[in-house]
């Protein structure tokens, strides 16, 4: 039998560095879609590794930044309440134009009625899904 021999050559280093050199005026493309999808996968990760006993505690966290964040609107949601309305009072009061009076008018009605429903989701909060609990009715 018969025994071909390869001829090997050295690897010619300007060749070889031909791979990796770009042309000069030619600007690096930047695949933004891997760095999003390994970034995606990481945040995957991490969240799968999470251990199931926080599970408990993240929900009863959850649920007091609900409340806290709901305390703060409603705190920010008065005081612009009392401060619109008094504008709509001092123009009710001053104005000479009827028009302008019944703008004032129409603008004091949104102004409470938006107010009662930022309060009145705080009271259905607090007071009515606790029947709900479960998905059944607790009443």
């Amino acid at each position: 039998m018969r025994q071909h021999k390869v001829k090997e050559t050295p690897p010619n280093p300007k060749s070889f560095m031909k791979r990796f050199h770009r042309p000069h005026g030619e600007k690096r493309q930047i695949d933004y879609m891997k760095y999003l999808y390994t970034a995606a996968l990481l945040f995957t990760l991490f969240a799968c590794s999470v251990q199931p006993v926080m599970a408990a505690n993240v929900w009863d966290k959850a649920k007091e930044i609900m409340k806290d964040v709901y305390n703060q609107i409603i705190l920010i949601s008065t005081i612009a309440a009392v401060v619109t309305a008094s504008v709509a009072l001092l123009m009710m009061n001053f104005s000479k134009s009827g028009k302008t009076v019944d703008e004032s008018r129409a603008w004091l009605k949104r102004i409470i009625i938006t107010w009662a429903i930022l309060n009145g989701l705080g009271f259905i909060m607090a007071y009515i899904t606790p029947f709900f609990a479960g998905g059944q009715w607790n009443g």
